[in-house]
Parts: structure tokens; C-alpha cells; sequence
């Protein structure tokens, strides 16, 4: 069976709901494959804290969700509620209620075929360009072809373009590549903001840490409480964090940020394993703090990028397990002190969250992957302030805004004389990054055709550490539906298509495609 679409997505990741519903809203027939039972990558497995720090570079399908978001509260919630207050006009969600709202925005187009519980088994390249993929009925078995004038490859692996024979990289770019002053190896301290002894700038095959971010209650009607620890569980793993907490590593930071996961009453507790950021409805976003030299999570995910489906479901599920036995032993484990058990215990598994996952969120959040190796390569330069390129850099084929600081969580575990931070880690840095233009050049694979890349795109190890939110990559998924809608409507290929008419539809859509403040 052969079925054919204007447009084929793999990866239901916020990049590809925006490029499907985009490409729908033009017309075009769109089919978006999901391995996951559940749409909305990280945006619907815990991550209900939109990472945007300045809301003006970042608007178009991305604004419009928010809005959703926001209207739907204001139904919920009374005027002058703090419920109303802590969903931030939209940018802050609980999990069920942003799935909802983008599957409504996915059935509203009657134009896109979504293929929940499917993976990627061949993609067939003739002459170069991209002809057809088979896919698997996870459930069933079943195998298919799918035909498209236009592949867009949304998955946060990058496995259309790998399975296509296009060219990537994978782990982190010396500091010699591309002149990036915090590339390779790197012990950075993010209370002072320098880089420290023992930072060589070699490149590795390293990737940041992979964790689950977490949607916890604070209402215990509706709370799935643990009554034993999970399975293969290891205390000698968490208590490490004794020593952090010994040492001052569960301090609180030099800085407080506003909505960056701070809850005062934690500093110098156990509890600060967690970075906790409060929602509507009685719950809580909990990233898990990665500044603790205990944090369990670096290089658990070695095999992960280049493994099979089965391997990835073994890789994730060894997440899942140090996930569950952190909150294990933060509310359980007698050593803690019990005024700290007992405010760890203020925290459960939301019994109407996840549902048929036993309330744990669907997505494991795939920070890094591979990255394209593209027509143009993204770099420390483009999204920051260096010496080489202390301006801003503008680009005559914008087609969105980044503006998030680098971010990277550790990339290796705990070394010999490890005192401040562990290898890799980069903890927002905000005192450098700036808002910045990115290229359309950085979706397009440089050898094959027919082919778009709005999410694992062309940039280094660094740059990517920026450009890896979900608001940017919803902005780079629009611009991917817009440019294929192009390219199909004027015979062009993607590689070739007509940017400015790309650019002005996107405007017309309120895509933001240079500084805002710059042009008032």
C-alpha cells in the first residue's frame, strides 16, 4: 500500500504539529508520523514552562498556541486568580491541556493524517532526493509506503535525514573548529560565568544528559502516590547528593531569575535536586537540577542516538527508573532529614496526567541528537557575543528568531577533582547570548533533496544548545510548512525555493524575522 501526501513529517514534536497545521492552513494534504502514542514531544510530557526569555522574538503559530492556552485558562479560572496568574498569559501549561489544544489545532485543518504508534523502518532515495519512507504500525506490524513532494524530517533524532544518507554530526566540535570560545570540553562555573581549569576545548562524540522532565501535584485528591521504589532501584546512585548538600551545591544560585525554577524554602535542602516551577491546577514543572556534582542522568544515554527502536526503549526506560527512584529517595529514604522528606512528599505523579502511562510523562527529553551538517552551520557567533562577532549578525534568508541563552546540561558523569560543576555543563548563559536570525539555510541537507529540517538542523554543539527550545523549533516548523508549501506551488525544490515569498507569508502569519526592538 502506497499512500501519498503533499507533505510527509516524521516526528510529532511541536516543530512538526507547526509545520503540518502551517502546510494545512495553505492547502496542502499533510501526513505526520509519531513513534510515541501521544503528539507534542516534550510541550506535552512535562515541559509546561515555555523556555522563552524574551517574548518578542518569538510569535507566529507558536503566539497563536499560547493564546489557546491562555483563553482556555481564562475559562477555568476566575479573573483575579493565582491560577490565572501562574499560567503567564499561556506560556506556562499543564501537559493534558497542551495536547488538547494542539490536537484541536491539527483537527481544525481536516487537511493532516496523523499516525500515532508508527516508526521509521526505510526511506528510499532516487537520484538523490527523497521518494518514499516505509513505516510500521507499532501495534499491529503493519508496513506502508508513504509518497511526498516534500519530507520534513521533525523527529529530535534526525532519523529521515540519517536513513536518507544525509550528513551530520554528532557530540560536540572542538573549540579549534569554528573558533567557539566555550566548545569542547568545558568545566564553566555559572555562578561567575568563566570557564574554569581543566577546560582543554577538545571535541567529543558527548551529549548532553537526558532526563524526563517531570509534572508533579501538590493536591493529594489527586495524587498517584509511590508505595515502593522502582524497579532495579539504587540507593548508592542518589546519595552522592549528601556530599552536594554538605558542600553547598544545593544552595540557592548567586542570582534568582524569575519563572527559572526557584522555590526558596528548597536552598540547602534535598529537595533542590529538583528545580521546581509552579503551574496552574496545583501542580509544578520539576526539571531536575543538573548543577549537583550527584546528578545521575550524564552519559545514560550513550547508544541512544544511533540505536534501534528496541534500544531506545531499553535507553529510556533506564531513565524512566533513575527518574522514579530520585523522587523515591528524596520523600523516602531515612538518611534524608525528615523536614526534607516531608517536603519532597508535597510532590506526586498527577493522577489526570498521563494517564495510560501510569501518570509518567510519554517523552524523554532528547536535548541533542545528531545535527544536520547543512547549507549553513550555525555557530557559537551567530547566537552570541564573541570577539570575532561582537554585532548582530543578520542574514538575508531569515525565516525566525532565536533568542534563548545556551543551555547545555553535564555531558559526563562525575570526575576525579570535580568540586564546582560537572564536564559540560553550561548553565544558561544569559550575560553572553543574544537575540539572533536563523538562516533557511540551516534546514537544507546539502547533498539530498525534497527534504526540510525545521528541529535537529545545521549547527553546532553550542549554537544548538540555544536553538533547541520547542518555541524556536514551533518558528522553525512553521517556516519548514511555509517553504514547502513554496516549493510544491512553484515546482521549485526546497533547496531552491523562492525565500523572499517564504518570508513574506511568514510575515503575513506574524512570524518575527529580525529584532523587533531594533526596528520600532
Amino acid at each position: 500500500m502506497n499512500q501519498q501526501y503533499d507533505i510527509v513529517i516524521l516526528g510529532g514534536t511541536p516543530g512538526g504539529i507547526a509545520c503540518g497545521i502551517t502546510a494545512a492552513r495553505l492547502g496542502r494534504s499533510v501526513a505526520i508520523i509519531e513513534p510515541l502514542q501521544h503528539i507534542g514531544g516534550m510541550t506535552t510530557s512535562g515541559l509546561g514552562k515555555s523556555d522563552v526569555e524574551q517574548k518578542e522574538y518569538i510569535g507566529g503559530l507558536f503566539r497563536e498556541f499560547t493564546d489557546r492556552v491562555w483563553k482556555v485558562y481564562q475559562t477555568i479560572y476566575p479573573k483575579d486568580s493565582m491560577d490565572l496568574k501562574l499560567c503567564r498569559e499561556g506560556y506556562y501549561f499543564t501537559p493534558k491541556l497542551a495536547e488538547v489544544v494542539l490536537e484541536e489545532m491539527i483537527a481544525e485543518t481536516g487537511k493532516i493524517k496523523l499516525l500515532k504508534h508508527h516508526r521509521l523502518i526505510k526511506v528510499k532515495v532516487k537520484n538523490q532526493q527523497v521518494d518514499k519512507i516505509l513505516v510500521e504500525n507499532i501495534e499491529s506490524q503493519d508496513q506502508f509506503l508513504l509518497s511526498g513532494k516534500v519530507f520534513i524530517d521533525a523527529t529530535y533524532e534526525g532519523d529521515l535525514y540519517a536513513g536518507a544518507g544525509a550528513e551530520y554530526r554528532l557530540g560536540r566540535e572542538s573549540r579549534h573548529e569554528y573558533g567557539e570560545p566555550h566548545a569542547g570540553k568545558i568545566y564553566f562555573d555559572y555562578q561567575k560565568g568563566v570557564i574554569l581549569p581543566g577546560s582543554t576545548g577538545e571535541g567529543d562524540e558527548g551529549l548532553p544528559a537526558y532526563t524526563y522532565r517531570l509534572c508533579l501535584t501538590k493536591d493529594p485528591n489527586n495524587s498517584y502516590v509511590l508505595n515502593q521504589p522502582p524497579a532495579n532501584y539504587d540507593r548508592n546512585l542518589y546519595t552522592p547528593y549528601f556530599d552536594d548538600l554538605k558542600n553547598g551545591l544545593l544552595s540557592a544560585p548567586a542570582v534568582l531569575h524569575d519563572g527559572w525554577g526557584y522555590y526558596p524554602e528548597h536552598f540547602d535542602t534535598m529537595v533542590r535536586a529538583l528545580s521546581v516551577t509552579d503551574l496552574p491546577g496545583n501542580k509544578v514543572d520539576a526539571n531536575i537540577n543538573p548543577r549537583p556534582l550527584a546528578f545521575p542522568f550524564p552519559e545514560e544515554n550513550k547508544g541512544y542516538v544511533e540505536g534501534d527502536y528496541f534500544q531506545r526503549l531499553e535507553i529510556a526506560r533506564r531513565h524512566r527508573e533513575i527518574a522514579l527512584g530520585l523522587l523515591w529517595f528524596l520523600q523516602n529514604d531515612e538518611e534524608i532529614l525528615p523536614e526534607h522528606r516531608a517536603m519532597a512528599q508535597q510532590y506526586h505523579w498527577p493522577l489526570d496526567e498521563f494517564s495510560d502511562n501510569e501518570h509518567f510523562p510519554y517523552q524523554l527529553y532528547v536535548r541533542e541528537a545528531r545535527r544536520l551538517v547543512g547549507e549553513y552551520t550555525l555557530t557559537e557567533h551567530d547566537v552570541a557575543i564573541t570577539e570575532e562577532v561582537p554585532h548582530f549578525y543578520a542574514h538575508s534568508d531569515t525565516i525566525a528568531m532565536g533568542e534563548f541563552p545556551v543551555d547545555s546540561f553535564p555531558v559526563h558523569k562525575k570526575q576525579p577533582g570535580d568540586t564546582v560543576v560537572l564536564e559540560g555543563y553550561l548553565g544558561m548563559l544569559a550575560h553572553l547570548t543574544r537575540p539572533y536570525e536563523i538562516p533557511y539555510r540551516v534546514m537544507i541537507p546539502q547533498k539530498i533533496e525534497g527534504l526540510i529540517v525545521p528541529v535537529a538542523l545545521s549547527a553546532s554543539h553550542i549554537a544548538f544548545c540555544s536553538i533547541r527550545m520547542e518555541p524556536t523549533w514551533m518558528s522553525l516548523g512553521q517556516a519548514a510548512g511555509v517553504a514547502a508549501h513554496v516549493s510544491i506551488q512553484n515546482h521549485e525544490t526546497p533547496r531552491t525555493v523562492d525565500v523572499k515569498a517564504v518570508q513574506e507569508i511568514l510575515i503575513h502569519q506574524g512570524q518575527i524575522l529580525s529584532d523587533p526592538i531594533k526596528t520600532e
